[in-house]
């Protein structure tokens, strides 16, 4: 019997004892391979040497110091290689300890970003339908997930949300990318003239959508409109790359890719790849300079914040992904899981769209190609597919509600960098498998009926 609140009551995890590579073992010696890295964590897959040696080392010199007495070099050395590599205007760092206190910190750091400036009738934030932030009241009041939010409503801060940009759903027949940018865009100009630029605070997003739609990029110069728009108005751009980013998309920052720089960056997951909890606010100059001649004080902070342990994995963790060239790898290895994808599900009856960066994609499930008619939620399409790649020693991180957080459903795929032809091979052989198990367990009549 456990003691342990597991996320399912009446489903207990098989017990994981170790990991090695892009496998993961369990107490009756069954490998995984993780196709999923968790939830897109394990960008350095698991049980690597020198990252273990960092942390050993990490520990016997100081395993903890509190950061309202000290700093330490770990955390100091890891603030400086981010920035160097950051996006344009970025200059400073706060270590967290995981996406979700990186969303929280961001949000209260653009609102009292405001303060410093005298504008304290600033209150609103607007993000978008189907993304996700976060779990905690804040970023889950932020992020557009209707399961997650529903029960929890009356605890939320008021948002403000507008329509993602997921073409596979809202681009219109005939409609150009280009056009369909435009449009979508344009959602967040209304939205801020409805409020009075003068009274919002930030627009938040994801580049690269994660799990609640499955890994949907934006299209044409979507992003690029949407930072104008930000410009224009004098409103915080806010990107979350706590699942997107660090290389998972093919390049350090999914942002890169859409030739923008946000004020404040998320980062979290890849991170650290899952060797200690870890997140990170970046915040530009701009900012920055607000408080050092205003208050001199974020008023905001948590007990293991900069925490050494954690700054020195994720030290560890990104230097060896530099050294070992893994972003170029996940773009050559992106572009062989895409092909290998369309050529065993391009074609299925029952997949609508496979879409993604980099080694982040996403595979949205249909009862009916032709017309993009979802499967009945009832059925539970997507766990059916977890438990059949599970049997099949295969983890990916399907989800439901894809397309209004009720109906609709998804498989994420975001293998660790360190993925090659052969693993590939094997990944999409097992999914494909699953997915087709998946659907042959539910009867025809509900199929047809959805």
């Amino acid at each position: 019997m456990t003691r342990i609140l597991h996320r399912a009551i009446h489903a207990t995890p098989p017990v994981a004892v170790g990991g090695t590579g892009i496998e993961l073992r369990d107490a009756s010696g069954r490998s995984y391979i993780d196709a999923s890295g968790g939830a897109a964590v394990s960008c350095l897959g698991h049980g690597h040497p020198e990252v273990i040696a960092a942390l050993h080392a990490q520990v016997e010199q100081l395993a903890y110091a509190h950061t309202g007495f000290f700093t330490s070099e770990a955390a100091e050395e890891l603030a400086d290689l981010l920035i160097a590599d950051a996006p344009a205007g970025l200059s400073h760092v706060m270590l967290l300890s995981g996406g979700s206190e990186a969303i929280e910190a961001a949000l209260k750091l653009a609102r009292q970003y405001f303060v410093e400036k005298g504008e304290q009738q600033r209150r609103h934030i607007i993000a978008r339908r189907q993304s996700y932030h976060g779990n905690t009241l804040g970023a889950l009041a932020a992020g557009g997930n209707e399961w997650r939010r529903a029960q929890f409503r009356p605890l939320l801060i008021e948002t403000h949300h507008i329509d993602p940009c997921y073409s596979y759903r809202l681009q219109e027949a005939g409609e150009s990318d280009e056009a369909y940018a435009r449009r979508a865009a344009q959602q967040l100009e209304d939205k801020i003239v409805e409020l009075g630029a003068e009274n919002v605070i930030a627009f938040v997003a994801e580049p690269v959508v994660g799990a609640t739609a499955g890994a949907v990029p934006p299209v044409a110069d979507y992003l690029k409109r949407i930072r104008a728009i930000c410009d224009k108005h004098g409103i915080l751009l806010i990107l979350d790359e706590v699942m997107c980013g660090m290389g998972r998309t093919g390049t350090l920052h999914a942002c890169e890719q859409d030739g923008v720089a946000p004020d404040i960056m998320t980062l979290a997951k890849g991170l650290g790849g899952g060797y200690q909890p870890i997140g990170a606010v970046l915040l530009s100059q701009t900012i920055f300079d607000a408080f050092a001649n205003g208050s001199g004080f974020f008023q905001h902070g948590h007990t293991y914040m900069g925490h050494p342990m954690a700054a020195a994995a994720a030290l560890a963790v990104q230097k060896i992904v530099r050294r070992d060239h893994l972003v170029a790898n996940v773009m050559a290895m992106g572009d062989v899981l895409e092909s290998r994808l369309l050529d065993r599900l391009g074609n299925h009856h029952h997949v609508g769209d496979i879409r993604g960066r980099g080694l982040f994609r996403g595979i949205e499930l249909v009862a009916d190609r032709a017309t993009k008619r979802p499967f009945d939620p009832a059925l539970k399409l997507n766990a059916r597919i977890k438990k059949e790649a599970m049997a099949r020693g295969l983890i990916v991180y399907p989800m439901g509600g894809t397309i209004d957080g009720r109906v609709g459903d998804h498989v994420l795929l975001a293998p660790p960098f360190i993925v090659g032809r052969e693993d590939i091979d094997r990944i999409v052989d097992r999914l494909g498998s699953a997915i087709e198990a998946a659907i042959e367990s539910i009867p025809d009549a509900s199929r047809i009926h959805a």
